[in-house]
């Protein structure tokens, strides 16, 4: 099994969604032989879009040396069968690394068709794994604030055929040691319950 790992935490390592998702590639190490691709969009930020690239994705004739960045993101896509993304959110939606990241990979031509009914995805579906964190709550009764990074990410991702998205919520994480051990308890019980971990149990490390 290949894994894709992309992380936007500009925390890193100390990120407790980074955390989790090593936890998550450790138990599907346990059934299969699995091998990891990191993309580390917070230590290694991608470069900003340029004019030759927009110039390039909307070209009948686009030079290929333009989408020397993107190509790369979409084959790392294309190779693997799971995704697994680490992202805080920031003001009520993705962070700048993760959105350019998207800007990178949604590419027409490549990754989706522009049809009369819309965008039609151009890559195979597979598992998709979206671990957000965030101080405060933004599903359940104790929400407090608008979500617009489960709905953008859902339907952006879906834009290119990655449709089963799985979103894992952290909520509540400035608030103290327990809410933090809450929050990955109810995770991890999440997790479980997918079929690609098999068990039903919760993850442990």
């Amino acid at each position: 099994m290949k894994i894709l790992f992309v992380n936007a935490s500009p925390h890193g390592e100390a990120s407790h969604g980074y955390g989790l998702a090593l936890e998550m590639i450790r138990t599907l190490g346990k059934s299969a032989q699995v091998s990891v691709v990191e993309r580390d969009l917070a230590s290694q930020p991608l470069p900003p879009i340029t004019q030759d690239y927009a110039r390039a994705i909307t070209s009948r004739d686009p030079d290929a040396s333009r989408f020397d960045v993107s190509e790369p993101l979409v084959g790392e896509i294309e190779a693997t069968d799971a995704l697994i993304i680490n992202t805080p959110m920031h003001n009520f939606t993705v962070p700048a690394a993760l959105k350019l990241w998207i800007d990178y990979v949604l590419r027409i031509h490549r990754t989706f068709a522009a049809t009369p009914e819309g965008k039609v995805g151009l890559m195979r579906d597979r598992p998709a794994f979206v671990i957000v964190g965030s101080g405060g709550f933004h599903s359940g009764e104790h929400a407090r604030q608008q979500d617009f990074l489960t709905p953008y990410l859902r339907y952006a991702l879906g834009s290119i055929g990655l449709k089963s998205l799985h979103f894992v919520l952290l909520e509540g994480l400035v608030r103290g040691d327990e809410a933090v051990t809450d929050a990955l308890r109810s995770a991890r019980e999440e997790i479980a319950r997918h079929a690609l971990f098999g068990s039903g149990d919760a993850i442990t490390l």
